[in-house]
């Protein structure tokens, strides 16, 4: 990642990337690399509350993003406006993130593992699943494959080659990303997103769990895994 530039994240929902990554976006930002984030929905069926109107939460979470975006350092954040809960890797999700990264040239994507289905006391969202593999899809083939999508060479949008996925959530994680020193911000950025946060108070204590790794000297550091994939 020495060298990289540009880093787009491509994710489900406002809140996916400060879970799946946020302390790594803090840290690459840190370094200098420019970060895009492309959500494909607003995340307005994400509430327990009946009372609440998808309309009503989609502005609220389109604000929380924005700030959270904010504290660790992100450029841009773009929304498809793709129905929450609905989302399915369809030819039009795959033309419009192939649009953004043809836009933005992004050197290395992050998304999530669109496998996985479930891990002890999980089940994983079907729209994390989708937007994964749509994502995986409009890196490649799609983003550098001329002939593909020809209407996006017409509005000017010329192919463009990503050089690494970073893949989140992996089911077999083989790098990781030192976040000891990130932590904190990926915990500041995450109670922006108020409505989804039911322990603001604990959370930085959860991620502390989620993400601790004892070094085998008993020094203790806190990491983001991913499945890295150099593209050829």
């Amino acid at each position: 990642m020495a060298e990289t530039q540009r880093v787009m994240v491509i994710l489900a929902h406002p809140d996916d990337p400060e879970f799946f990554c946020g302390g790594t976006i803090g840290r690459w930002a840190h370094e200098g690399k420019e970060i895009i984030y492309v959500l494909a929905t607003h995340g307005e069926r994400g509430s327990d509350d009946p009372t609440m109107s998808p309309e009503q939460l989609a502005r609220i979470r389109e604000e929380e993003q924005r700030a959270a975006a904010r504290v660790l350092g992100v450029r841009e954040v773009v929304f498809l406006d793709y129905p929450d809960g609905s989302l399915a890797p369809t030819l039009d999700l795959r033309r419009d993130l192939t649009r953004q990264i043809r836009r933005w040239k992004p050197d290395v994507v992050i998304t999530c593992d669109p496998t996985v289905r479930y891990r002890s006391g999980y089940l994983n969202h079907p729209d994390h699943r989708a937007i994964g593999d749509a994502a995986l899809d409009a890196v490649f083939p799609d983003a550098r494959n001329p002939l593909q999508f020809p209407e996006l060479r017409a509005e000017g949008l010329e192919p463009h080659q990503v050089q690494e996925v970073y893949i989140a959530g992996a089911a077999n994680p083989d790098v990781e990303v030192d976040i000891t020193e990130f932590l904190a911000l990926k915990a500041a950025a995450l109670r922006h997103h108020r409505s989804q946060i039911r322990d603001p108070e604990g959370l930085e204590a959860r991620l502390k769990e989620w993400h601790r790794a004892d070094g085998p000297d008993g020094t203790v550091r806190y990491v983001e895994r991913f499945r890295r994939v150099v593209l050829r």
